[in-house]
């Protein structure tokens, strides 16, 4: 007997009735293990909902984790400056409470914040209950699009850094325009103010009081600049106004005057944003046991392989954690070997640079060791199973949120292939190439390889000069190259967008030369001519004679007809003069002399028998002529040779 399933009737009535039980147990078990699977997914599902759901509940505003802080503006305001200057704020070594750096982040705790905000008004009254702040060290934007998170920055508060000798700059506005959209709360430090003229230096005091202990003309530019400042910001939609004249710190902007120079107004900024952060940012910044942590970069270390950088905003992460983070070929689940943070600054001469720590409990900066992560994308969140079963979950998440990250990308059906390292310098070099104008066709995350050279040639057969691969700060695998090189395939890599960039498009200009040279004789562009019976000098064989341009271009190699007489040919345009000097065109509006020969192998036409001068003579063109002039000459003719081009397209037929 066959159990097959198409013949399952016929079989059935075969087969005795014990078989028919035995078929059907058969069949229940298969739906069994499909709903065992489905059940424990289910189950697994259940207790990771559960187990947020926990998180959430157990989150009060007594217990805040520490905030995370970007600093952005435009290049020379003082960014770094500013940077080291929270960094090393003045905490003598060893001091209990002292500032660590940590990876890819500088933790400020809350007391080294209290010794640097001892001398600001009214900050000792108030009662501290965050426990520090967590400053991102790469300043600028690309760490600033790579922090995000579900949507939202990963940035709890950042610090707009705009120099009060210049105002809002290019690069600023830029800045402000990332804020708005990611919804990030920022405070603006006005720096470099001992710059302003014969500004004073006082060191360790309200920077209040530093302002009022100026002279008279120092405070007068200095209010003369902020007010410009303020009104920059009201241009980009925005409230601002000094810290201590702030009437609502909710929908007004606040400027804290500073110098990272001196370190005056240090301490007002660091005062406002821990005040901010209380005030404004409770309910964010309330520990959440749920794991949020971001993945930065990806790096290799001797001795350790290649590692992750992660910034830690909540939640626990334990040594041994099987986490589980996008990578460019699918989701990468592997072991937590060890959690790095570097060694405090005064044992410097311990042999290893990192301490490995158990436990470590947000919010913090961590380098993460573990196996294969070679593959792994910085931009990204990382999540953590708990339990074997959950591991199959978290990987659909991790996908979908990669996913979710590069559909957002418009690809174009023909474009240059794009690759780089991470999702954040993805997005800025896609950002510059969409502002240059340069369409996209394919994109991916990761190393050059064979198959992407396949994808980008496939553009070879389309437009050659998209059969490109515009590698971002990645390396290119030697047999890709090869293939590149047999396919005809073009490489360019560069760790500088503006570099990239160059190469790509002094390789468009070459090649757009090249073809320009291919279809320069093929190309007609649109002329009408009127003859001037005055200077016919040569009647036939080659015809010299005056004409005027009525209307488009005439150059050397156009083919010259006569519409009204049947289109007869003349021959082809072999030189023109004017003035007696040989020019390669002429426009409407010109009278030149031009010299028609024949054409090879037929009779020479002749004026005043086969055309006279009440004819128009125009240039014969063709469907071929139009498409090559459309695609390589489309720059070198106005809008009314265009309009002429129609016309006589008309005349000629041409569909």
């Amino acid at each position: 007997e066959d159990d097959d399933d198409d013949d399952e009737d016929s079989s059935e009535e075969e087969s005795s009735s014990e078989e028919e039980s035995d078929n059907s147990s058969e069949e229940e078990d298969e739906e069994e293990k499909k709903t065992d699977a489905q059940r424990k997914r289910e189950k697994a599902l259940a207790r990771i909902q559960k187990r947020r759901e926990d998180a959430e509940k157990k989150k009060t505003v007594d217990e805040l984790r520490a905030a995370v802080v970007c600093v952005l503006g435009h290049v020379d305001t003082g960014k770094t400056k500013i940077l080291d200057k929270l960094r090393r704020t003045n905490v003598q070594d060893g001091e209990a409470g002292g500032i660590t750096q940590q990876i890819g982040a500088t933790n400020v705790p809350i007391d080294a914040i209290k010794e640097n905000t001892k001398y600001v008004k009214g900050f000792a009254e108030f009662e501290l209950k965050v426990p520090g702040l967590l400053i991102i060290d790469t300043p600028g934007h690309e760490s600033f699009s790579n922090l995000r998170n579900r949507g939202s920055s990963l940035c709890d508060i950042a610090i707009l850094v705009v120099d009060i000798m210049h105002g809002l700059e290019p690069q600023t506005i830029e800045s402000i325009n990332l804020l708005k959209t990611k919804k990030t709360p920022f405070v603006v430090a006005l720096n470099k103010i001992d710059r302003l003229y014969d500004w004073n230096t006082m060191a360790r005091r309200d920077v209040r009081d530093i302002i009022k202990g100026q002279a008279a003309n120092t405070q007068l530019e200095f209010e003369q600049r902020t007010k410009e400042v303020v009104l920059q910001f009201a241009q980009q939609g925005l409230n601002a106004a000094l810290f201590y004249d702030n009437p609502d710190p909710r929908s007004y902007v606040s400027l804290v005057p500073t110098s990272a120079i001196t370190g005056e107004g240090m301490g007002n900024l660091l005062g406002l944003i821990v005040q901010s952060c209380q005030n404004m940012l409770a309910k964010r910044l309330m520990f959440s046991e749920e794991l949020q942590a971001t993945v930065l970069e990806v790096k290799a270390i001797p001795g350790l392989g290649t590692t992750i950088d992660a910034i830690l905003v909540n939640g626990y992460l334990r040594e041994g954690d099987t986490m589980i983070l996008a990578g460019t070929d699918g989701p990468v689940v592997t072991q937590i070997r060890s959690l790095l943070m570097p060694q405090p600054m005064k044992e410097l001469r311990v042999k290893n640079a990192y301490i490995e720590h158990k436990e470590i409990k947000a919010a913090q900066g961590v380098k993460i060791a573990a196996k294969d992560l070679e593959k792994a994308i910085a931009g990204l969140n990382l999540q953590v199973a708990q339990k074997p079963d959950e591991v199959e979950i978290l990987r659909d998440e991790v996908a979908k949120e990669l996913k979710s990250a590069l559909s957002g990308i418009r690809l174009t059906e023909r474009g240059v292939y794009v690759q780089a390292s991470t999702l954040g310098s993805l997005e800025a070099l896609l950002e510059f190439l969409r502002t240059s104008k340069i369409p996209y066709s394919n994109i991916r995350i990761g190393p050059v390889v064979k198959k992407d050279v396949m994808k980008a040639s496939t553009m070879l057969e389309h437009e050659s000069q998209y059969a490109t691969i515009l590698a971002f700060d990645v390396k290119v695998e030697r047999d890709a190259q090869e293939l590149a090189d047999t396919l005809g395939v073009k490489i360019f890599q560069a760790d500088i967008i503006y570099h990239l960039f160059d190469k790509f498009m002094a390789y468009r200009d070459e090649i757009k030369q090249k073809k320009r040279d291919e279809f320069k004789h093929i190309a007609v562009f649109p002329c009408k001519l009127k003859v001037l019976p005055q200077f016919v000098f040569n009647s036939r064989d080659p015809i010299v004679m005056g004409v005027m341009v009525e209307a488009g271009i005439v150059k050397e190699g156009t083919p010259i007809c006569v519409p009204s007489k049947e289109f007869v040919e003349l021959g082809v345009v072999t030189s023109i003069e004017n003035n007696h000097k040989n020019v390669e065109s002429a426009r409407k509006g010109q009278e030149v002399c031009i010299k028609i020969e024949p054409i090879p192998g037929e009779a020479p036409k002749m004026f005043g028998r086969h055309f006279d001068e009440k004819d128009f003579l125009i240039s014969k063109i063709s469907r071929q002529s139009i498409d090559a002039c459309k695609d390589y000459f489309r720059d070198d003719l106005l809008k009314t040779d265009w309009q002429l081009m129609v016309e006589l397209k008309k005349l000629f037929q041409i569909l």
